[in-house]
């Protein structure tokens, strides 16, 4: 791993200890950064930290909102992916990412997006990150749609990939 990748990964472990967070899970292992886990229970203070105090409440379905921090490295794309079984909210934490969306497999046009600035993803709406000039930190909260079988890491649909994947 870089210096550079792991100053940053330091940096936003540092930031959510700070912020009293329980990392429950992090993977530094991305092709393109990686992200952290935060403890399910703190759901609605990670709200309150990073999407103005959305009721999470309002968001929950089958109980869990499994908040993250993605950390997206210069001039990396996550995939162009969808999921069947979650919508997510981003919000920029640190630095200008850029975020591709369609309801098409078909990519659309990239958009800046600052810190603070906040995007919704619907259900089966085609998204990507992608890191910029700098290191992108953003933070995502899942909103599961199927309460009998949430979202988890293999609900993603890969349309295209830089990593093969």
């Amino acid at each position: 791993m870089s210096a550079e990748k792991t100053e940053i990964f330091d940096k936003v472990a540092k930031m959510l200890e700070n912020q009293g967070f329980t990392i429950a899970a992090k993977d530094e292992t991305r092709p393109w950064g990686g992200f952290f886990v935060i403890d399910e229970n703190q759901a609605q203070d990670f709200a309150n930290q990073y999407f103005d105090g959305i009721d999470v409440e309002s968001l929950k379905i089958g109980g869990k909102l499994s908040p993250k921090i993605l950390v997206v490295a210069p001039d990396a794309r996550l995939s162009w992916q969808y999921h069947h079984r979650r919508a997510e909210i981003w919000q920029v934490v640190e630095g200008i990412v850029g975020i591709k969306t369609s309801n098409t497999d078909e990519e659309g046009e990239l958009k800046e997006y600052h810190p603070t600035d906040q995007i919704k993803l619907q259900q089966g709406e085609r998204h990507r990150l992608i890191g910029l000039d700098g290191w992108g930190v953003v933070a995502e909260i899942w909103q599961h749609t199927d309460a009998s079988n949430p979202s988890d890491e293999d609900d993603i649909v890969r349309v295209q990939d830089d990593f093969g994947r």
